[in-house]
């Protein structure tokens, strides 16, 4: 009698997706190698190339591998690292189901913003904290654009958030906040519907950027990440009214 507990038959794809991965750990692949061919893999873990290509894809849409036609170095499945686009790919289908809420990714943001603004170290001499402090005023600047179009200004608002986020140095902070940006970019967007009521949001939203990157800057972690909390959570009401 089959156990009613057994587990159900690994996909044939999952092999490859184990060797390769098997293969990253040991550092038989690094960042910048080509994955062997479609028929290669599959004569080598006796599938089919269809099964071979499911594997690519899904390696694809992890943000592991890119993928390219053609021919040359470049051309294949080449291995890279983008854990934010496989992350929000994810996260996006499961709040499109309405098993995550938006609500949800918002109170998640304001945990992982405000850790990170009392994690970061603010070391004005450190050249690589002086420039993401530069670029960061500088999308203020673009921000403070009046004739800036919204969607530009929600594009320079997240790249200015993800880029506050990484100065706490910790790699998946980052792709995190890249990746809860992009699952729910098209709920922000279309949030405020009028311009008429867009731009006195986006007059709030200014004055408040500027008081978090000058607490930032100055190394007052607390006194950011109470900021980031208001910030964030004042948005979030805008958008719900």
């Amino acid at each position: 009698m089959t156990s009613k507990m057994a587990k159900p038959a690994p996909r044939a794809y999952e092999a490859v997706l184990q060797s390769i991965e098997a293969e990253l750990r040991s550092g038989a692949l690094k960042l910048g190698d080509q994955l062997p061919g479609e028929r290669t893999l599959a004569e080598r873990h006796g599938l089919s190339r269809a099964s071979v290509r499911d594997a690519i894809r899904i390696l694809d849409v992890l943000g592991v591998v890119r993928t390219s036609t053609g021919s040359g170095p470049n051309a294949g499945a080449v291995i890279v690292s983008q854990p934010a686009s496989g992350l929000a790919a994810a996260l996006r289908l499961h709040v499109a189901t309405r098993q995550l809420t938006v609500g949800e990714i918002v109170q998640t943001r304001i945990l992982l913003e405000t850790g990170a603004a009392e994690a970061a170290t603010i070391d004005p001499e450190n050249e690589a904290t002086r420039a993401k402090l530069d670029e960061a005023a500088e999308l203020l600047e673009l921000m403070d654009d009046p004739k800036l179009a919204r969607a530009d200004f929600h594009s320079l608002d997240a790249r200015f958030h993800v880029l506050l986020s990484s100065l706490a140095g910790n790699a998946v902070i980052e792709a995190m906040m890249e990746s809860l940006r992009l699952s729910i970019s098209d709920y922000v967007a279309e949030s405020i519907r009028s311009d008429e009521a867009w731009e006195p949001v986006a007059d709030v939203l200014r004055g408040q950027h500027h008081g978090i990157l000058a607490a930032v800057s100055a190394g007052e972690g607390k006194r950011a990440s109470q900021l980031l909390r208001e910030h964030i959570g004042w948005f979030y009401a805008e958008t719900q009214r």
